[in-house]
């Protein structure tokens, strides 16, 4: 954006779960915080999108268990986290934004965005962005339609009208289509009024509200209430959960766009992927000669037009074609590549079960760091931690375990009960079952320690904390 264009808040929408992306993506850790198309997770790359002059610190609506995760990945970024209670879809998250932008101002001009798409043509979408501002100045929601390159079935699709005068770029929204079959898409391409609803928007807070106002007035009322009720700590805005948890779950699409008098789309070529499934991810990767897009330690033998994946293990691939694998340290998913739709029916049986994979990863993420767990056994358990530089443990107590804690490298300062202890790499630690107990990371570099619990019960939920600088219970 260029230094006399309209200051735009960017609002990232950062609460969906990926579950197509699975075994990568799952609820703890959903395929926005990934590195899928370039080296930087993927909400990272989104915000700096919207960076430099013009555009406002981000606005970043997201589940309240992914709130030390987003503060840690958009650190330095000046980013508003605004913490939803309960998943209620995006029309209720862009109701909060609305109502908290309004603060600086009704025409605050927001740019919303998910928090985990692909676009390869950074200066494309900011000639979309200079388009559509006026337009949102002028009192439309402004959304940006892709030009289709292919006949896809798993996106809605907006049926452009005539440009709006005065705007170049920008055309009237004849309607909006959800997701065709296989004909019908083939029609809507060749067609040629059609596009790929992309679900970005650009409006002003005052129009968003106005619109919610006159199409749901009762949701408008309750997210009200739920940012009246709001209690801010740090960077961290946090919904009233009484509140907010009686809106109802509906997209912005449903709530507005598709009844709204105000809606126009800039169509544009920006190379946009939702990366909603193995398949999308296969078609954003760069590729060998035989079309086999490959990340981790993979090796491939006659095999063609496959995308196999793998977090650390050794994975060979041998006479496969048009085939997904992808690899992780507790799961493996095989499977051809025009299922990857159906990746949810499997995710959706795997809950049936009860199985824990289907939404945890064994790396468990937290403000201080992260833990895996390594073996797991009758009255036992041995995990892998680190600790971030500068960081701390909870003040705390278990009822059913001891630990005994072995620093590998690094640092760490242990409090139990009224003694301070400095361990350093090969020293270790007992800590008794019912002792008060803290480890810190005083050092410049992580803190990695191996810990053995043993006790009648390990579970996450025997923790007594007495002070967490994180503000959990």
């Amino acid at each position: 954006m260029s230094e006399t264009a309209p200051q735009i808040l960017p609002v990232i929408l950062s609460g969906g779960t990926g579950t197509r992306l699975w075994p990568l993506s799952r609820e703890g850790y959903p395929k926005q915080f990934w590195p899928l198309a370039s080296d930087r997770p993927m909400l990272t790359e989104t915000a700096a999108r919207a960076e430099g002059p013009g555009f406002l610190p981000p606005m970043v609506v997201c589940n309240e268990a992914h709130r030390f995760l987003v503060a840690e990945q958009l650190r330095g970024r000046g980013a508003r986290i605004v913490l939803e209670p309960a998943g209620r879809n995006s029309a209720p998250a862009i109701a909060a934004a609305a109502l908290l932008a309004e603060e600086a101002g009704p025409s605050t001009i927001l740019w919303i965005m998910s928090a985990d798409s692909a676009i390869s043509d950074l200066p494309a979408l900011h000639r979309a962005l200079a388009a559509a501002a006026p337009a949102a100045t002028a009192g439309r929601i402004v959304t940006f339609g892709m030009r289709p390159t292919a006949p896809e079935t798993g996106y809605g699709y907006i049926e452009a009208g005539a440009e709006l005068p005065g705007l170049p770029g920008v055309q009237a929204t004849a309607r909006f289509v959800e997701k065709p079959d296989a004909a019908r898409a083939a029609e809507f391409v060749a067609g040629g009024r059609h596009l790929w609803n992309s679900g970005m928007f650009v409006a002003t807070a005052a129009t968003l509200l106005s619109e919610l106002e006159r199409h749901e007035p009762a949701l408008l009322a309750i997210v009200r209430r739920a940012v009246d009720g709001a209690k801010r700590d740090m960077d961290f805005v946090r919904l009233d959960a009484e509140a907010f948890a009686a809106a109802p779950s509906i997209s912005i699409d449903y709530a507005v766009m598709e009844r709204t008098q105000h809606a126009a789309v800039v169509p544009a070529s920006i190379g946009w992927s939702d990366i909603g499934s193995w398949a999308a991810m296969w078609e954003i990767s760069g590729k060998d000669a035989a079309g086999n897009a490959t990340t981790g330690p993979v090796e491939l033998v006659d095999a063609r037009n496959c995308l196999v994946r793998s977090e650390g293990i050794l994975t060979g691939v041998v006479g496969l074609e048009d085939a997904v694998v992808v690899v992780t340290d507790d799961a493996v998913l095989a499977m051809h590549r025009d299922r990857a739709q159906d990746v949810k029916k499997l995710v959706d049986a795997l809950k049936a079960k009860g199985r824990k994979e289907a939404t945890e990863h064994r790396r468990a993420y937290r403000p201080w760091g992260h833990y895996e767990g390594l073996i797991l056994g009758e009255r036992f358990q041995v995990k892998k931690i680190q600790v971030r530089p500068g960081a701390k443990l909870s003040l705390q107590k278990h009822f059913h375990r001891a630990e005994h804690w072995v620093v590998v490298s690094g640092t760490a300062i242990v409090r139990r009960d009224a003694e301070e202890i400095l361990l350093r790499e090969n020293e270790s630690v007992y800590l008794p079952l019912g002792c008060v107990h803290r480890m810190e990371n005083p050092g410049m570099i992580p803190l990695v320690l191996i810990e053995v619990q043993s006790g009648s019960y390990l579970g996450e939920d025997d923790i007594v904390r007495f002070e967490d600088t994180y503000g959990r219970a």
